[in-house]
């Protein structure tokens, strides 16, 4: 179960993009921003304490036809930071950042530059309520499971309070986070391509029907493994992997 908040935690596009860059013969460690939340623009920064280094960022709107723009990063201390332009939700800016020497020497900080998505202000409350349930259900999910294996009695009890917390946690409330994070509810099929709606909705379709054949027949243990394994399957697929975004370049130039 840990493995699977931590996996869930540190995969997927939304996770910080970290890792070190030498650069005059010093080793910089950096973590860059992968997803904004909030007012204001997301906030790049990067610990830089030879004050004969600058630093420098180039960014444009993604998917847009917006021309590149550069810039010099601000230094505080022995910190370089740079406020990108803030974007409503769902909309995304590509960033990369370059170290400079006071010779004009200078080297990329990441092989690829880096997307953030920006998204709205989520109240804490609805999170911690979305993950308790999602967390609850893959745990009941696990318990069904072992449940089916071992023949036990339990199974449809078992199956009702996973198809239930699931429910809860990616029908309702899982929708109600998705309209505050980008102003709208539903982004899987049949409206969108949104992977973290349609792997929950999977999910959910497959436990209703295990839950129905148990019903039927208490000895049905084969869909209680079946409706376990494929909860797994969808908790190990990626957060946020084909999630909202905004294309610019359906709206008019300018824009």
């Amino acid at each position: 179960m840990g493995g699977i908040v931590i996996f869930q935690r540190t995969t997927g596009p939304t996770y910080p993009v970290n890792g070190e860059v030498e650069f005059n013969s010093n080793t910089y460690i950096y973590e860059f921003p992968r997803s904004h939340g909030g007012k204001g623009g997301a906030l790049i920064q990067l610990v830089v304490r030879d004050k004969n280094i600058s630093g420098e960022i180039t960014y444009r709107r993604f998917k847009s036809y917006d021309e590149w723009t550069t810039d010099t990063m601000k230094r505080a201390g022995d910190t370089l930071k740079y406020e990108l332009p803030h974007l409503i939700p769902a909309g995304k800016m590509i960033y990369h950042v370059n170290l400079i020497s006071q010779y004009a020497k200078s080297t990329p900080v990441t092989k690829e530059p880096v997307i953030v998505r920006y998204k709205g202000h989520v109240p804490a409350l609805v999170i911690i309520l979305h993950l308790f349930f999602l967390f609850s259900a893959i745990t009941l999910s696990i318990r069904a499971g072992f449940e089916a294996i071992y023949k036990g009695e339990r199974l449809f009890s078992f199956a009702m309070m996973t198809s239930i917390t699931l429910f809860i946690g990616g029908l309702i409330i899982g929708p109600i986070m998705q309209e505050y994070a980008f102003g709208a509810l539903w982004t899987g099929w049949p409206f969108g391509q949104d992977l973290t709606d349609n792997k929950t909705a999977v999910a959910l379709i497959v436990w209703i029907i295990a839950l129905w054949r148990i019903k039927k027949n208490p000895q049905a243990w084969v869909w209680g493994i079946v409706a376990s394994i494929v909860m797994l399957i969808v908790f190990f697929i990626p957060h946020s992997l084909l999630g909202s975004e905004i294309d610019f370049t359906k709206f008019p130039k300018g824009h």
